[in-house]
């Protein structure tokens, strides 16, 4: 005798999967959203957080700032983490429509947006409390601009063509000041300069590589307003223009020895921007950390320049 069909909720009973699917809105087990909390944090974007040496080491006090430095680091780790959950979950729906970010956590439905607002807003909440015991309250301030800046670029400037490659090259500048609020340095009008104009030539190196890839403008509304042609020549404007700036800084700024080291370092600072530049025009440029990350060429150029930037300020 036939068997009667399964009513609908015997079926569902029945169903051994630990999860249902991203629209029915049920988590996966903790250890996958666990899983899943980690890779929102993108600990590999961490990398962008190494400017906050920046000034420290080029005004030579690194030994004497070296832990209020490594707190910092630390602090804005932990902050743009919190940025980063709760973007995602703004953007979740749309980033389900990307080729590439419909595999992010909350995405993908592999973690819950309950514990990734949670979580995010604890982080943040971290960061705020740490950042006067750790640089006063320049670097609380510097922390509170940095979040207001992240914040505007989520909900608004992200839509602006331009307002959105200086927004995200601002929140590298700030990382930048943070570094010489903990050192208690001053941030010279040539450091800024160079810090600047080498965030523009990123983010713009970036926007270009977005706007070649297969769904770009789906990525981000601003892309629409861009050409390919536009982010190429502003790229190669931020190459030149950092290129001569921090030329001037090596060559008329120091003397003696430390002169001629610095001098030399300007070979590996023009073969890194000519490193990034080639990669960025073979699509390479969408994830910068990636480049600082697993480029063997880059990676020598960079450690080439910082060994005889130190040896000029240390050593000499």
């Amino acid at each position: 005798m036939a068997t009667a069909p399964s009513r609908p909720e015997e079926t569902e009973r029945a169903d051994p999967s630990p999860t249902r699917s991203v629209s029915s809105g049920l988590v996966r087990f903790p250890t996958e959203q666990l899983t899943g909390l980690a890779r929102a944090a993108r600990p590999r974007q961490w990398v962008k957080n190494g400017l906050v040496f920046a000034a420290p080491l080029s005004a030579g006090v690194m030994p004497e700032a070296l832990g209020r430095s490594l707190a910092a680091f630390v602090l804005f780790c932990v902050a743009a983490s919190g940025t980063y959950l709760l973007n995602d979950v703004r953007d979740r729906h749309a980033d389900r429509e990307h080729e590439r970010k419909r595999h992010r956590p909350l995405a993908s439905g592999t973690l819950g947006v309950p514990l990734a607002l949670a979580t995010g807003g604890t982080l943040l909440g971290i960061a705020l409390t740490a950042a006067y015991p750790v640089g006063g309250p320049w670097l609380l301030a510097i922390l509170v601009g940095y979040l207001g800046l992240t914040s505007l670029y989520t909900f608004w400037l992200k839509h602006l063509a331009i307002c959105d490659i200086v927004a995200v090259a601002g929140c590298h500048v700030l990382r930048a000041l943070a570094g010489a609020a903990v050192a208690a340095v001053p941030a010279s009008s040539w450091f800024l300069i160079v810090v600047s104009l080498s965030a523009l030539l990123v983010v713009t190196g970036k926007r270009e590589t977005e706007l070649g890839g297969t769904s770009g403008h789906t990525a981000r509304s601003a892309l629409a307003a861009y050409t390919v042609s536009y982010l190429a020549q502003v790229r190669s404007m931020a190459s030149a223009a950092v290129i001569v700036t921090y030329c001037l800084w090596a060559l008329e700024h120091h003397s003696g020895a430390a002169l001629a080291l610095h001098g030399a370092s300007i070979v590996p600072f023009i073969m890194a921007i000519l490193r990034y530049n080639l990669l960025v025009s073979r699509g390479a440029g969408e994830e910068p950390e990636e480049i600082a990350l697993r480029d063997r060429a880059m990676q020598v150029f960079l450690a080439t320049l910082m060994v005889l930037v130190s040896l000029g300020i240390y050593v000499v």
